[in-house]
Formats: C-alpha cells, structure tokens, sequence
C-alpha cells in the first residue's frame, strides 16, 4: 500500500539539541517533493507550534505552523474543550501557559483555587512547587501533558515531563485523569485529523518505541523507529514493541520508500 502521509518526530529524529540530524532536511524535502503528506508531532510541551515552526525553519526546514503539533497544543486544546471556564493550576514552563492562555483557559496561582492541574516538564522544579501543585490536586482534575521520560539533547538525554507528572502523581497517590501527547488517544486523533491517509497509507518515524512507535502500533499505522536519538538497536531488539523498520536516522526514510513502492 502507497504511503500518503508522514508522521515525524522532531527532538531525536530530525534534530538533536539545536542541530538537524544530518540529512534530515534534505529528507523533508524529498518527502514534499513526492507529494506526502506531512505532519511534525512532538512531545515537546515548551513551544508554540508557530515557535516551534519557526525554529525549525531556521534551522533549515521547510516547515510552517500547520505543519506542527505538539503535546503543548494538545494540551491545551483538550483542557479549553473539557474544562471551560475552569480555575487552572500549572506545573510547567511560560510556553505551555501561553498556550493554555490563548485558548482561553483561566490560570490561576493560588492551589486552593485550582479546580484542574496541568503537569508538564518544568525546568525550574522545585519542592516548594510540587508542594503548591499536590495542594492544587486537592478536589481537581489532574491533566498531563506527555509521558516522555528523556529528551534526547545534544550531548546526552536531559529530563523531560514523565518524572514530573510521576513526581506529583506519587506525592497525590493517583494517576493523571488525562495523558496528552504521544502514545495517547488524543495525538491518535489529531494524526486522523490532520494527515492525509489511513491505517497503512501513514507512517509514523521516531526514536521512541513507547511513544512514536506505540502510537502508531495503537492507531494502525505504519512505523518506523530512527537510532538517532533515545532508542539503541539492542534497546529495538529487546523489545516487545515491533517497528515495522529500523532505520540508522531519517536520512535513510526516502530510500525505504522507494523499496516499497518498487514491491
């Protein structure tokens, strides 16, 4: 089956840090040349997906606003749906809360006002924070953004929002009522929503088995995990999760293209 549509992963698979991965543009380049439709989903809540766009572009790629999702938008669109008009408590960083904002989200600092509580990864933790967030639990929704434990950066992996969500999630002694971001239902529905194609007609490329790959595994899509971030090829060996390829980096995806169409 011809694919019409790919899903990209960003932080691990086409940049590292603030640099593409080798061959990366040129790849998104060729997929715009053949016609694909293409979608950025990361689950990178710190961005706008215009912020996002535009870092990229500088960067090099041919990549606008609608070309980007992010655990952030969806983040904040879910909460604007299912809780209008809420008093809402965020753990996180400026760019989720300008998101939250722009949907019209009621923020609020004060816990005991809280009625949802948002998590997501936070540069700036601390025990005083966490302390106002499990007060701001008390009686609310507990809304977090992604699970990804790591964001590959340049050099080595840094913390991302999974040990922050955990980190509330244990003091609160319960489990986020919603998991935005990859592998969940919702970044399913947006992937529906905005990529042309389904089931096999889409493939998903990443270097996360338990978020790009899960994702794509859950919704019927093609996979293709990427070594070029977090996952090693004796992590993919190991593993219970089944890409449908592995590849050494996205560099390689236009090739593996070509391979099936020639089928």
């Amino acid at each position: 089956m011809t694919v019409r549509g790919v899903v990209l992963d960003v932080d691990g698979t086409l940049v590292r840090g603030d640099e593409p991965i080798p061959g990366a543009i040129e790849t998104v380049d060729r997929l715009r040349e053949r016609g694909l439709d293409l979608l950025m989903l990361s689950n990178n809540p710190t961005q706008t997906p215009a912020a996002y766009a535009a870092r990229l572009a500088d960067l090099g790629f041919t990549v606008g606003p609608d070309d980007v999702v992010t655990s952030g938008s969806l983040t904040a669109d879910y909460v604007a749906e299912e809780y209008p008009d809420a008093a809402t408590y965020l753990l996180g960083e400026a760019g989720l809360r300008e998101m939250l904002a722009a949907r019209g989200v009621s923020l609020v600092t004060d816990p005991d006002s809280a009625e949802v509580v948002v998590a997501s990864i936070d540069r700036e933790f601390t025990y005083d924070r966490l302390r106002n967030a499990l007060w701001a639990l008390e009686g609310a929704a507990f809304v977090a953004s992604d699970p990804d434990r790591t964001i590959p950066a340049a050099d080595r992996p840094v913390p991302g929002s999974g040990p922050i969500v955990a980190a509330l999630a244990e003091a609160a002694d319960r489990d986020p009522d919603a998991m935005l971001g990859k592998p969940g239902k919702t970044a399913a529905e947006a992937v529906e929503a905005r990529v042309a194609g389904r089931n096999e007609e889409v493939l998903v490329v990443g270097d996360r088995l338990d978020t790009d790959i899960a994702l794509g595994e859950n919704a019927g899509l093609r996979t293709a995990l990427v070594l070029s971030g977090i996952t090693t090829r004796a992590d993919a060996d190991s593993s219970s999760a089944a890409p449908d390829t592995v590849l050494d980096s996205v560099a390689d995806l236009p090739a593996l293209l070509d391979s099936w169409e020639d089928r």
